[in-house]
């Protein structure tokens, strides 16, 4: 059925500025990297410390790096006036900033508790920052016109599957990621009328540096808080076996049903392209995992 009005539903990405955090690696720097591809305007929001001055530099002209902590009102609030400054306005937003810790709460067989600030820092970092980075960004899309479809600008979040079907030691993670696929339907609701999308994606194992180090003895970090990597033996109950660096790795692909390996960030990257160009996407959270659903 037409929709009579003669123009196209979908619009190209192409020229559209968009603020991609935690882009100097994994889904973020894959997200930064496809767009550019598809002639968008790139700001990369990442820590000081991180490679994204670097990256930005060896992408282009097109590619701007501006640092903050996603949890620092000041430190966002400034990064954004930088990218209006750069860039003269802001389109899009894809979150991919977070942090993730691996443990229980308290080992019974040990008799410890685990550090609750872990807890703290995982909601700050991944629920928090979300909410700083957005709250900013729709400031900004609200001096944005409305174009002929009606859209101002679009927020994209990264969920996880582990919002879904969490595993053992990933209580706070889990945790976090499901407050990021719990707030999508409403703020797409609060912002429907301004013209703001909201959208989030829910990744299963991609082949990012944080995967590289899996798992951690503590504490994984990637994107917008740096990438810690520390060697581990992991043991997989179910057979008795020692596993370390490729074991992993083959070990997780094959719990992937189809494809049987691990997502590329250009993957996600697509994805999160399909979602700029197809207006009708909204208030919703789409799993990207090749049909995994996690082993407890």
């Amino acid at each position: 059925m037409s929709s009579g009005t003669g123009m196209s539903a979908l619009r190209s990405a192409k020229s559209l500025v968009t603020l991609v955090t935690g882009g100097a690696s994994g889904l973020g720097r894959g997200t930064a990297e496809h767009l550019l591809k598809h002639g968008a305007k790139v700001a990369i929001l990442d820590l000081p410390t991180s490679k994204a001055a670097e990256l930005a530099k060896e992408l282009g002209a097109d590619c701007l790096f501006t640092s903050a902590n996603v949890t620092a009102v000041a430190e966002v609030k400034a990064a954004l006036g930088e990218v209006k400054k750069t860039f003269g306005r802001l389109d899009v937003v894809v979150n991919c900033a977070g942090i993730a810790y691996a443990f229980k709460l308290y080992s019974v067989k040990k008799k410890v508790m685990a550090d609750l600030e872990q807890v703290r820092r995982t909601l700050d970092v991944n629920v928090m920052g979300s909410f700083n980075v957005i709250a900013h960004a729709v400031e900004m899309f609200a001096e944005n016109e409305k174009d002929d479809l009606g859209q101002r600008g679009l927020i994209i979040n990264t969920a996880s599957i582990a919002a879904f079907d969490g595993q053992a030691g990933q209580s706070s993670y889990s945790a976090s990621k499901g407050a990021i696929a719990s707030m999508t339907l409403p703020l797409a609701r609060d912002f429907a009328d301004d013209g703001i999308r909201v959208m989030a994606i829910a990744p299963g194992i991609f082949d990012t540096p944080i995967m590289g180090s899996f798992p951690p003895k503590q504490c994984y970090e990637h994107s917008g808080m740096g990438v810690e990597k520390r060697e581990r033996k992991t043991v997989d109950k179910r057979r008795g076996v020692d596993m370390k660096g490729e074991q992993v790795h083959e070990f997780l692909s094959g719990l992937v049903p189809h494809p049987r390996r691990f997502g590329m960030p250009e993957e996600f990257g697509a994805l999160v392209r399909h979602i700029i160009e197809n207006r009708y996407l909204n208030g919703e959270v789409i799993r990207l995992d090749g049909a995994l659903r996690m082993p407890a």
